[in-house]
């Protein structure tokens, strides 16, 4: 992907699409650290490494170095590494676990990505129980605002956010300066907190807690989710600006970051580190700041909902998830989609864990859990592909930084019975469609009755020369022109519409993620041809204008609709989802005047 952008352009963008989620976890990351550990300066200092050191490994080296450098056609995204991955590998049983984990990894990454507003917003709302006379604010109010926020967030979707994508840059950079200045004026109180960049005090924490401060991991770890972004939001951007702006995002949170310690080690009865010290330096900047934090999440949610809005239109591109209703809603940036039924899902799914957990601090102890197993899924994955491309040397890193994810994991697993089952289930849901569908697609094919190219052809020449024919021409969509479905002969010798011209169209997903043509192969027989139209798999073509370049004027469009027929438990959910979803010519919105769906039924 080229980027003709300035670097500070391409930086400042980045900011706002890419960061929201990691940049704001200062607001609640330290605070609900010290709510299972002691707030001395041993233990200060042993977060504060742990921290500087699971940002350096989880997302300078796991993402922006190792991941970033696995790109196809400059995108990136678990569906990406499986893409890379399952061509290097020769045996079926490999490429249907690594199909399999990038699935769970798909999931999982929606699971957890619900969380990301609910606790984004709730936690800077609480914000402003420290403004003076908003002490005693019920937190039923609280929630309600946090409620009316993610729902005036979530009925925007709709109208795009291309409008408003502008100055989500520009706030970002206002957000990380504040974090920046404010974590450097606690420094200079103490200045001594800098020494936790040294490891040793990670290491000594860990030792001299044991199983308490393995578990305290979990909580550390929250200072990484939204890491991932920097990969999967690649292709929107290009390498280079997320990484050059991560280096001035990873020192504004550092920053932060001790500088909270040094304000936690003088006052250790703080129970909203951030807003306390922000109040504690400047009381007349507060509803400022707070108000600044609050549009910084709400930044954050809404680049954890595009992201949504990418990785399901991944997912139907690569025909792992059903043709779900798409809108695009910018006509310069591809990236800008609307899918409803996504967006009503994450609403509801927010809305809910809001009014469940009601605390920012509870809903803490329930995130994470998702995001280190999507980390380690892709791990695993990064590992396979620098073994089998033979680079040795980044295929030992990659495992080293694997087996840190592993540890995270299994730290965030203590979560489950706390709440962490909420994503684990939310996540179950895609991850059932995208099974359900899979499954279903293929005893649906396997099912129909497809007939062979070669015997079509013999009933064809036959049909032509000796029946009547409809002036005009006729299109009918094929996933296989090799395989003709049961519609096509129902069509054209049970009922006998058969056209002067006839031809078969194909639509062909290319490995480059953008750019349509159409063009004629070659001719099957008198007045039958074949049109192929090849897109890049983050395209949406319009196949009315594709069809009328080639100069195709037809009157009428054959696709095949199935009645599934069955009394298993699984296939009924299919044909729900098949009933409740577009079909192919609906999803490419081909003219409805000249469409003719023809019904086959079908045996589950």
């Amino acid at each position: 992907m080229l980027n003709r952008e300035s670097p500070v352009k391409g930086i400042i963008k980045s900011l706002g699409l890419v960061f929201g989620d990691i940049g704001t976890s200062p607001i609640y990351t330290i605070t609900v650290v010290f709510l299972l550990t002691k707030p001395n300066q041993a233990n200060v200092m042993g977060v504060l490494s742990l921290i500087a050191w699971t940002m350096t490994i989880l997302v300078t080296v796991e993402y922006a170095w190792l991941a970033m450098s696995l790109g196809k056609k400059g995108e990136g995204g678990t569906i990406v590494l499986k893409e890379i991955l399952v061509p290097l590998l020769k045996k079926a049983r490999k490429v249907s676990i690594i199909t399999l984990l990038s699935f769970i990894g798909i999931s999982l990454l929606i699971g957890d990505g619900v969380i990301t507003p609910a606790i984004s917003i709730l936690s800077a709302v609480e914000g402003s129980l420290l403004i003076p006379g908003f002490e005693k604010m019920s937190q039923g109010a609280l929630i309600l605002i946090a409620g009316v926020i993610a729902i005036m967030l979530f009925s925007f979707q709709r109208r795009g956010t291309e409008k408003v994508a502008w100055t989500f840059g520009p706030i970002m950079v206002i957000w990380f300066l504040c974090l920046s200045i404010s974590g450097v004026i606690s420094i200079i109180h103490a200045p001594y907190v800098i020494k936790a960049i040294n490891p040793y005090y990670a290491f000594k924490f860990l030792m001299e807690n044991g199983i308490s401060g393995f578990f305290i991991l979990s909580e550390v770890f929250l200072c990484a989710t939204g890491g991932e972004a920097l990969y999967a939001d690649m292709g929107h951007l290009g390498r280079k600006p997320i990484v050059r702006a991560w280096y001035f995002v990873f020192f504004a949170l550092l920053l932060n970051y001790l500088g909270q310690g040094a304000f936690l080690i003088e006052h250790p009865h703080a129970k909203s580190t951030l807003f306390e010290m922000i109040l504690h330096q400047s009381s007349a900047l507060y509803v400022p700041f707070l108000i600044l934090s609050i549009l910084a999440t709400v930044i954050a949610s809404q680049a954890m909902i595009s992201g949504m809005f990418s990785i399901v239109y991944q997912g139907i591109t690569t025909h792992i998830m059903p043709m779900f209703k798409i809108e695009f809603t910018s006509t310069e940036l591809r990236s800008q989609i609307y899918i409803g039924l996504v967006n009503w899902f994450l609403l509801i799914s927010v809305l809910m864990v809001i009014y469940i957990f009601r605390e920012s601090h509870r809903l803490a102890a329930a995130y994470g859990l998702a995001v280190t197993g999507t980390m380690t899924i892709t791990g695993i994955m990064m590992t396979g592909i620098f073994h089998l491309r033979k680079k040795n040397h980044l295929a030992v890193i990659s495992l080293l930084v694997t087996f840190i994810d592993i540890v995270y994991l299994f730290s965030n697993s203590y979560k489950i019975p706390n709440g962490g089952y909420w994503s684990i289930i939310i996540g179950a849901v895609p991850f059932m469609i995208i099974m359900i569908y899979i499954s279903g697609q293929k005893m649906l094919y396997g099912n129909l009755k497809t007939i062979p190219l070669e015997k079509f052809l013999e009933r064809y020449t036959l049909a032509y020369t000796t029946k009547n024919k409809i002036e005009g021409t006729a299109l009918f969509f094929l996933k296989d022109p090799k395989e003709i479905p049961p519609f096509m002969i129902r069509s054209m010798f049970i009922n006998k519409i058969l056209y002067e011209n006839n031809i078969l169209v194909t639509i062909i997903k290319r490995d480059d993620p953008f750019g349509v043509t159409g063009f004629f192969k070659e001719d099957l027989g008198n007045g039958l041809k074949i049109f192929e139209i090849q897109c890049g798999y983050m395209e949406f073509p319009d196949i009315d204008d594709v069809l009328k370049e080639a100069g195709i004027e037809e009157n009428s469009i054959f696709y095949g609709l199935e009645d599934i027929a069955t009394g298993n438990i699984i296939w009924k959910i299919f044909s729900i989802i098949k009933r409740l979803n577009p079909t192919f010519v609906q999803f490419y919105k081909l003219p409805s005047h000249k469409l003719h769906g023809v019904m086959t039924r079908v045996e589950m």
